[in-house]
């Protein structure tokens, strides 16, 4: 498992399978969902 076992992976899917949470442009990863921004945090990568 992960770094943070405290995060569910499935809470970022849907009952039929489909992708709930947005996805990394760079490396295909989950990005964090912040107040005021979207960031990865494999790769780093911020999305304000």
């Amino acid at each position: 498992m992960g770094k943070n076992a405290n995060v569910a992976i499935y809470e970022k899917y849907n009952e039929d399978g489909s992708i709930n949470g947005e996805k990394c442009p760079v490396c295909g990863s989950f990005l964090a969902e912040h107040d005021d921004r979207k960031s990865c945090g494999k790769c780093g990568y911020t999305q304000h």
